[in-house]
Parts: structure tokens; C-alpha cells; sequence
């Protein structure tokens, strides 16, 4: 008869001092669990530790990604407001821009040449919408530094035009010869004879002022005579160029002689009564390619 096995079971002795010590039976798989379930929960330990490291990690990767996004926001915000800037600055250089051209405009109109139109923007040449300006800044700072070339050129070009015609203006006679006595006590062509019967051609204007007052000259020039003239006595003649010449008669002082370069309004003489003349007064002729002209087109 075979003999019958017994479970196996294992016995767990406790012993205090001073007690009878206690013995515990136990069967063979309580162990077993309990070592089981002590590797489990070191198993479970040492993941959430792993998990846990884990975490710590990414939450100071999160950190200093937050923190570099917050620099690149700063940075962006920056560069937007620098760009927009930028953008103020590249308007306000087309307005400066468009304001010189029609100043040049304006110098290219008094010198007697054409106006200019420079190139457009890029829109205008699109012509569909859209505000008359280069898109980005780039473009409009390329646009800016080609506009202020050509307005460089521009410049360059009316520049002696507009000298010439600064001389000429210059030159023209204009403006009265007397400052503070305007009245013309006798006007350009014929009159009554004031030393006889009939009438006579009177070439120029009297202006009344009293004697001594100081006559100046209508426009700039060369002093060509300065001396006893006939009938106007004591007289100055100013060559202007281009066709113009004045005549400044009945003086009583010369202060000028042939030869000297006067500018509008610098003294030639002062009023008197020499010549054929009834009182003191100016005696004004304007001469145009050798003609007498009436001077009232040109005192205002």
C-alpha cells in the first residue's frame, strides 16, 4: 500500500524573552504569496519612481520651454513693433518723397521745363486696388532709395534752369524806384507840353517825392551811364540784361558810377530837379530791346 503524501507546510516559530515561544503552521503557498506580493509592490515602487523621474523631467522641460516661448513672444512682439515702426518710417519717407517732386515740379514750372512723373509704385503698376505703396518694407526702401536717385538727378538737371531764370526774374525791372512815394504825378505817353502849347510823348513816369529822397534801382544789373544826361540831367541808366534797361532822371546826386554792379533795391541817386524838369521828381523809363515801354506793367 503506497504511503500517503502529506502537504507541505512550513512552521514559523516567535520567541520572547521571558514567554513560552508560539509556533505558527503555515502551508507552503502562504509564503509564496507574500513573496509574490512583496516583489509586486517593489515592482510597483520602482515604477512609480521611474514614472515620477519622468515626470520631473518633462515638467522642467515644460518649464524651459515655457520660458523660451516667453522670450520669443517678447522678441516677436519686439520685431513687430520695430516693424511697424519701420513701416511709420517708410510711409512717412514716400510722403517726403511725393512732397519733393512737386517741389521739383514747381522749380521745373518757374524754370520754363516740363514736369516730371516718376516711376510709380508697385501697385499702380498692378492698377487693381490696394493702397498705392510697395508691399513690404524692403520694397519700400529699395522704391525710396531709386525715387531719391532719380530726385537727385532731377535736381541736378533743373538746377542751372532754374538759375537762369532766378537771373532773369532778377533782372526784369519790378517794383517802384522810390520807397514810400508811389504817386505818378505824370503818366507814360502823350501829355500836355508843362513848358508850352501842344502836346508831347512822354517816354516814361514822374513819381512826386520830395528832394533828396533816394531813388534804388528796380532790378540788378550793370550801371552803364551815370552823369549828365540832356533833357533828364543828372541820370542813371542800369543795363539788366536780356533786353531790359531803366532810366533814372532829374537827380540831384549820383551814387553810383559806370561800371558797378547793383542788385534790386541798392541806391542809385536821389531826387532832384535837374534837366528839363518844373520840381523836384523822378523821372522812370523802362526800355525793352530799345524801346520805351509803359513802366506801369511793371511796378506791381
Amino acid at each position: 500500500m503506497p504511503q500517503r503524501r502529506h502537504p507541505v507546510r512550513y512552521t514559523l516559530w516567535l520567541a520572547r524573552t521571558g514567554a513560552a515561544p508560539k509556533a505558527f503552521s503555515l502551508p507552503a503557498w502562504v509564503p509564496a504569496v507574500v513573496l509574490l506580493v512583496l516583489l509586486g509592490w517593489s515592482g510597483l515602487n520602482l515604477w512609480l519612481w521611474h514614472r515620477t523621474a519622468e515626470m520631473r523631467s518633462l515638467q522642467l522641460e515644460l518649464v524651459r520651454l515655457s520660458e523660451q516661448a516667453r522670450k520669443l513672444n517678447n522678441q516677436l512682439a519686439a520685431e513687430r513693433t520695430r516693424n511697424n515702426a519701420l513701416s511709420q518710417d517708410a510711409r512717412q519717407i514716400l510722403k517726403q518723397l511725393e512732397l519733393l517732386e512737386r517741389e521739383i515740379n514747381t522749380l521745373r514750372e518757374r524754370a520754363g521745363m516740363p514736369k516730371i512723373k516718376l516711376r510709380p509704385t508697385r501697385n499702380e503698376e498692378g492698377g487693381r486696388g490696394g493702397a498705392a505703396v510697395p508691399a513690404g518694407l524692403e520694397d519700400v526702401l529699395r522704391y525710396a532709395a531709386q525715387q531719391a536717385e532719380e530726385l537727385g538727378a532731377q535736381l541736378g538737371e533743373v538746377s542751372p534752369a532754374l538759375q537762369e531764370t532766378l537771373r532773369r526774374e532778377a533782372a526784369v525791372p519790378y517794383g517802384y524806384p522810390l520807397r514810400g512815394f508811389n504817386r505818378i504825378s505824370s503818366h507814360f505817353g502823350y501829355r500836355r507840353n508843362p513848358f508850352g502849347w501842344g502836346f508831347e510823348f512822354h517816354n516814361g513816369v514822374d513819381f512826386s517825392a520830395p528832394y533828396g529822397s533816394p531813388v534804388q534801382a528796380t532790378g540788378a544789373g550793370v550801371v552803364v551811364e551815370a552823369g549828365w544826361k540832356g533833357p533828364f540831367g543828372l541820370a542813371v541808366v542800369v543795363d539788366h540784361g536780356y533786353g531790359y534797361r531803366t532810366l533814372y532822371g532829374h537827380l540831384s546826386a549820383l551814387l553810383v558810377r559806370p561800371g558797378q554792379r547793383v542788385e534790386r533795391g541798392d541806391l542809385l541817386g536821389r531826387v532832384g530837379s535837374t534837366g528839363r524838369s518844373t520840381g523836384p521828381h523822378l523821372h522812370y523809363t523802362v526800355f525793352r530791346q530799345g524801346v520805351e515801354v509803359n513802366p506801369s506793367r511793371y511796378l506791381d
